[in-house]
């Protein structure tokens, strides 16, 4: 096995304000990799003709990899989630390039969730180096603070267009001491401090050639982060996908239940509990990839054969005796995404991991002020808005803190009306 398929894939966002270099650090990232295609060579050096090109850069703008959409190249700014994907002898990249701009904060939202890092970018060129002690951007601190708040386990600051200063050494020095400052007050446990130039590419891919800076380059760090592994230990549970008929569905085939496994592990011989209907059976068979398997984890995907038949359908739920716990009302940070505003009282129907249900919003309990992201009263919530609600259930699900469980904790709220995707729900606590 290679080193690269024997550590899970990094999924990591960019954030930062409009023009700190996010797109192009992501260019930078794909094209020193050797991630770019052919093709897309073809097209970009046809754009760059007779343009002006950094000395020792490529030929062509490096944000134009990521900024696909017209809108976003006629204004300069990233408005879309575009994903991009490289790998390294070290392991494999998934990247969201989140859009800065506060208009869009719906777009970092979905970006970050379910993030293993996120790089923050500091355009050294907006702060005033003069100034002691140095202060950042809000949008820095604002976009950190929500990285935070969304549960992104790595946070990592990129000080980018160091080529730019006339004395390196001392600018990101402050610059460091500043971010440093800020992180110890936010409580936020930093994962790197790194100085970049994504325009000409140092520190980037390639570990920077100075005396004032020993650590490592960027692509260095993020090889060596961890990723937000689903819980391997503990209570099994698998959110049932589908269920299906081996061998094609003739004969007395048994029944296989499909899922991704949420947390835990299975083995057979196990006993496991049908959620909602509690009733219980013991593993008989276990299926990987069309290959018959003894045992399977956390974040692999699953058939689990039961050694009696059970009315197991999608949406249901396989775990360990006794692990998940029905619970008819729960409360949860709140990103809108709709239009029309949220508002107390209506009824919304909620996915969470196979399973819809029809839930009321109960209750907002604040608004995230975006700038301050200090809690102000709220009677709704507004597209883009971020808040604290609560919400009651038609029917109970077995949910958990979003913090221990990505999958048991993350909901999805559909307009009932228009089919709309209208939030995120990330749960905070199941209520009894």
């Amino acid at each position: 096995m290679t080193a690269t398929a024997s550590r899970r894939a990094l999924r990591f966002l960019t954030a930062g304000s409009v023009d700190d270099g996010k797109s192009t650090l992501i260019g930078r990232l794909l094209f020193d990799s050797r991630a770019i295609l052919a093709d897309q060579l073809d097209h970009l050096h046809a754009k760059a003709a007779g343009r002006s090109h950094p000395e020792g850069g490529p030929k062509f703008d490096l944000s134009l990899l990521t900024d696909g959409l017209e809108a976003e190249r006629e204004q300069g700014i990233t408005i879309d989630v575009a994903y991009r994907y490289f790998a390294t002898p070290q392991r494999k990249f998934i990247i969201a390039d989140a859009p800065g701009h506060e208009q869009y904060t719906r777009n970092m939202v979905t970006a970050a969730a379910g993030s293993d890092a996120a790089v923050v970018l500091v355009d050294i060129t907006k702060l005033d180096l003069a100034q002691q002690p140095l202060q950042l951007l809000a949008q820095t601190r604002r976009h950190t603070l929500l990285a935070q708040l969304l549960r992104v386990p790595s946070i990592v600051f990129a000080v980018n267009k160091l080529d730019t200063v006339a004395d390196p050494a001392p600018a990101y020095a402050a610059v460091s001491a500043a971010l440093t400052r800020f992180a110890a007050e936010a409580g936020i446990a930093v994962a790197g401090i790194v100085p970049v130039s994504a325009l000409r590419g140092d520190n980037v891919t390639a570990p920077l050639a100075a005396d004032w800076y020993a650590g490592p380059s960027l692509l260095q760090l993020l090889e060596g982060l961890p990723t937000t592994q689903e819980h391997d230990c503990g209570g099994f549970s698998l959110p049932v996908q589908y269920v299906a008929r081996a061998g094609g569905g003739t004969g007395e085939q048994p029944r296989v239940c499909w899922g991704r496994i949420a947390l835990g592990g299975v083995q057979v011989g196990d006993e496991v509990q049908v959620f909602p209907s509690g009733e219980r059976a013991r593993v008989a068979a276990l299926r990987r990839a069309g290959a018959v398997v003894e045992h399977a984890q956390a974040g692999q995907s699953a058939g689990v054969v039961l050694d009696r038949q059970l009315d197991v359908s999608r949406g249901d739920w396989l775990a360990t005796p006794g692990a998940l716990t029905a619970a008819p009302r729960f409360t949860a940070t709140l990103a809108w995404l709709d239009t029309e505003a949220a508002t107390p009282g209506r009824k919304y129907l909620l996915r969470h991991g196979n399973r819809w249900v029809q839930a009321r919003l109960t209750e907002i309990r604040h608004r995230l002020d975006i700038h301050s992201l200090q809690p102000q009263d709220a009677q709704t919530l507004a597209v883009n808005d971020i808040g604290e609600v609560a919400f009651e259930l038609q029917q109970p699900l077995p949910l958990a803190p979003y913090a221990q469980n990505r999958i048991g904790g993350a909901l999805i709220v559909v307009d009932p009306a228009s089919h709309r995707t209208s939030g995120a729900l990330l749960v905070r606590a199941a209520l009894a």
